[in-house]
């Protein structure tokens, strides 16, 4: 991937629904950190909002769930002093803007979200049937383009949300003016993390392991993990690439060429590798541990990041509405 060492500006998020897993940090957060280490101009947000259209009927599990979320980035490596850190409902021309692109929005364009679909049969037990829900590709638009970004770091899945952003946008610019940049893809190599179980890693799975578990709940859920299942005996050849425990550790064990090579040796059986990865794995995750610990102790001084970044967000996000207004012709003078 080729990255500009200046000047692109970034936007990403996550929505504050529950605690971050693993799968968080080795697919987003440790992207994140390296852009921001790479001269981009990082606006990465915890959108409130976004859970909302999901946690509706349980909103008072949103704001601890943020905190949460801010500990989380921080503990991982992004700097308040490279990145802006921000609460998406603290920054309001985010909604002003959203209002205005639902204006010119085609339905049609909402529908045929393949996204949209997955999420109501994924998430039966909830009502989704709502205004908000089928229109959050537009809040998610807005999101982006308030800030006039030019990149946003997603993986390959999430390629149609981009491009019906780069419709919007595109919509926009013709009818009141060229204004918005079309935001380009930034296609990282997502690792695939699968679940304790083989599946993807997912809160409702119950299958994931917590940036916030203990040591001891993170040997626990390790040591239940699904091996290579068409390995019967110790002696025989194991195959690493379609085991899930190898999959960790290729990101969590330092000399995993030479466990791959074992493994498929029969030099080394299921059981233990699978025990050392665990303490790899714990290991890994020391130095987030740590600073989780002092974060979580730190309310204000998270709290004030988290301010200050929705503050300097705002005034990004207020310059680019006093321009839509005025491109629109809804800016009115005294």
């Amino acid at each position: 991937m080729n990255l500009r060492t200046s000047e692109g500006r970034i936007l990403s998020g996550m929505r504050p629904t529950g605690p971050l897993h693993i799968g968080h940090l080795f697919g987003a957060l440790e992207n994140w950190r390296k852009l921001q280490d790479e001269g981009y101009t990082c606006f990465y947000m915890i959108a409130d909002w976004h859970a909302l259209s999901t946690e509706y009927q349980n909103p008072e599990s949103i704001r601890n769930n943020v905190f949460e979320i801010a500990v989380d980035f921080l503990s991982c490596g992004l700097d308040p002093h490279k990145s802006t850190i921000f609460i998406q409902s603290m920054v309001q021309e985010h909604s002003e803007l959203n209002l205005l692109l639902s204006m010119i929005v085609p339905v049609s364009w909402l529908e045929r979200n393949p996204v949209y679909k997955e999420q109501i049969a994924e998430l039966k037990e909830k009502d989704l049937h709502t205004f908000g829900f089928l229109g959050y590709p537009v809040l998610q638009a807005a999101d982006i383009l308030v800030y006039r970004a030019e990149f946003v770091p997603i993986g390959v899945d999430q390629l149609p949300h981009l491009e019906l952003t780069r419709e919007i946008a595109r919509r926009f610019n013709f009818l009141y003016g060229e204004y918005f940049p079309e935001p380009k893809e930034l296609l990282t190599e997502t690792p695939k993390i699968p679940g304790t179980d083989g599946r993807k890693m997912s809160k409702s799975y119950g299958n994931a392991i917590y940036l916030n578990d203990s040591e001891e709940k993170i040997l626990a859920k390790t040591s239940k993990m699904f091996t290579d299942q068409t390995r019967l005996y110790k002696k025989d050849p194991g195959h690493p690439d379609e085991c899930a425990v190898f999959a960790y550790r290729k990101l969590v064990s330092k000399n995993h060429d030479d466990i791959r090579n074992k493994c498929l040796r029969a030099e080394i059986g299921c059981v233990d590798c699978k025990k050392q990865m665990g303490r790899d794995l714990v290991s890994f995750l020391e130095p987030i541990k740590k600073k989780r610990e002092y974060f979580s102790r730190h309310h204000e001084e998270v709290w004030k990041i988290l301010q200050a970044g929705s503050e300097k967000a705002r005034k990004v996000a207020q310059q680019t509405m006093k321009e839509v207004r005025k491109l629109i012709g809804i800016e009115y003078k005294k």
